[in-house]
């Protein structure tokens, strides 16, 4: 049996022996969307079935029902979540409670809008260009308020809106999935990933710089900034940190425990991350460090708590994505077209290094958490990604566990299951 997952297809195919043709299905992946409860309910369904004996036909009707089954939050719920992490963004970025307000509701309007593009079929860069319109607007509106003489929008930093928005937009996760493919040696989904993030990245600015070239035209000047700041409170920088990774969980239909774990996991990584950031080392070292930190503590916790590591891996490094590097640099590109292009590239090549040390540090982290499980539980040792199991092995419950967790959801909520590679996991 061959199986090769790509990013946008999946190929099994079965030889029968030197005197039969092989088997070979091909199936490609048209809509992508993140469920991290479908992702505990195959993971049963993958244990059950390595661990006892179930018929051909009642294994494919379990699989139906997992992969059919309705989402376990309603959509206006996912979209508070979407919400709620923007105006903490906000919040983490030092702006006030009147632009955590506004923040909070452009970031409504912008998951609104895209799930309504998607719906229709709209393809990523368009709707991105779209989204990324909605902040922009939402500060010009600010800008034309505030010269009407309105005191409150005059004490609103629209720069501060402009990028609460922009964070939520951003593929940070999109550039953390590429390196990790790229580490674990899938240089065709690396690519495509990589790709990816350029191509949704171009939209965010098209979308900024229209909207700002309407309002410099009307004489409705916004000054995007690039320079935000964090909150100097640590205390308000970690229960940031919590409702940010906590948000993302539900958001990705997380539920229960993998929420309470991922927003612990996120307060952790952020608290390592200053810290070390802190003691003069760089962004990425420090990133790496504390994904690492977070990749074996979730490895422990799926362990006694009997979840998904990846689904709290991933809600956990969330406030480690370089969402506010990748602003900057988008804000350096649009607010000085000649001469600011080569400081941007800087600032997103520096993002990008973050996005490569997380995905770093969740794979080694990863791998050695399960080191020690397996030492700690006499299971066997977790492969290397790529790594075959050697013909004439035995499969374990805890291989079966491991290759579970290997099937994750992309960033989009469009749609059906995506299988993906875990950190450090097997294909």
């Amino acid at each position: 049996m061959h199986i090769d997952v790509t990013y946008t297809s999946i190929t099994v195919s079965y030889h029968r022996g030197p005197n039969a043709d092989p088997i070979t299905v091909l199936r490609v992946v048209g809509m992508r969307t993140q469920d991290f409860t479908r992702l505990e309910r195959l993971r049963a369904l993958v244990t059950d079935v390595s661990r006892t004996t179930i018929p051909v036909e009642e294994a494919r009707v379990r699989f139906d029902a997992v992969v059919t089954a309705a989402h376990p939050y309603r959509r206006w719920l996912v979209t508070t979540a979407s919400a709620v992490l923007a105006a903490a963004v906000a919040v983490l970025i030092g702006g006030g409670w009147l632009v955590t307000l506004v923040s909070f509701v452009s970031a409504v309007a912008i998951d609104r809008s895209t799930h309504f593009l998607y719906k229709l079929g709209i393809a990523p860069f368009f709707a991105q260009v779209i989204a990324a319109a909605i902040p922009t607007a939402t500060a010009t509106l600010l800008v034309v308020a505030a010269t009407r003489g309105s005191g409150t929008a005059a004490s609103i930093e629209p720069s501060l809106v402009v990028a609460a928005g922009i964070v939520l937009l951003l593929s940070g996760m999109s550039v953390v999935g590429a390196a990790e493919d790229a580490l674990a040696g899938y240089y065709v989904t690396a690519g495509a990933r990589t790709f990816e993030v350029g191509v949704l990245t171009l939209g965010i600015v098209i979308g900024v710089s229209l909207v700002l070239s309407i309002g410099n035209r009307l004489g409705y000047y916004v000054a995007v900034t690039s320079m935000t700041t964090l909150e100097p409170s640590r205390a308000l920088q970690l229960g940031c940190s919590f409702v940010i990774a906590a948000a993302f969980a539900v958001s990705a239909y997380a539920v229960g425990r993998a929420v309470f774990m991922s927003a612990v996991l996120g307060t952790v990584a952020w608290w390592m991350y200053a810290a070390l950031t802190g003691a003069t080392l760089g962004a990425a070292t420090s990133a790496a460090i504390a994904a690492a930190v977070v990749g074996l503590l979730a490895q422990a916790a799926s362990g006694r708590l009997n979840m998904s590591a990846i689904a709290v891996t991933t809600g956990g490094i969330v406030p480690l994505l370089p969402g506010r590097a990748v602003y900057q640099g988008i804000s350096q590109i649009v607010s000085d077209p000649e001469t600011g292009f080569v400081t941007g590239m800087t600032t997103l090549a520096g993002a990008a290094g973050i996005g490569m040390g997380l995905a770093a540090g969740v794979s080694i982290g990863s791998y050695f958490g399960g080191l020690i499980g397996a030492w700690r539980f006499g299971g066997t040792l977790p492969r290397i990604a790529g790594q075959r199991r050697r013909d004439g092995d035995e499969p374990r419950a805890s291989d079966a566990r491991a290759d579970v967790d290997g099937f994750a959801g992309s960033s989009d909520d469009t749609g059906a299951l995506t299988p993906v590679r875990p950190p450090g996991g097997p294909t």
